[in-house]
């Protein structure tokens, strides 16, 4: 009976540990992130209260999650785009998205 309780209560006492691993946008709206898009290097800064800012506040908008998609609205592009990104990323990873302004290549800061 001890060598099923001993693995059972370790199990337990990792399951918050493992719970808590920050998904790919939880990182992003996070910590934000430097957008390279046709060689402008955009830096954008997300609120916890759903709120994004970027080009040093020339673009102000609203962000969301939906599973594995970032979706925004902005005064530059005022109608939603919702944006696939990659899982398991994490603070200084880079990747590409595509949206409907084209591709870019994203680093998390």
């Amino acid at each position: 009976m001890k060598r099923i309780i001993v693995p059972a209560i370790a199990a337990l006492l990792a399951a918050p540990a493992l719970a808590q691993t920050a998904t790919t946008l939880q990182e992003l709206t996070t910590k934000g992130m430097v957008m390279d898009a046709g060689g402008m290097q955009i830096e954008v800064t997300y609120t916890p209260d759903g709120k994004f800012t970027a080009m040093d506040g020339a673009v102000t908008g609203a962000w969301r999650i939906d599973g594995e998609k970032l979706c925004t609205t902005s005064n530059f592009v005022p109608q939603e785009e919702c944006v696939v990104y990659p899982a398991g990323k994490k603070s200084g990873d880079s990747f590409e998205v595509t949206g409907s302004q084209g591709t870019a290549t994203i680093t998390i800061k």
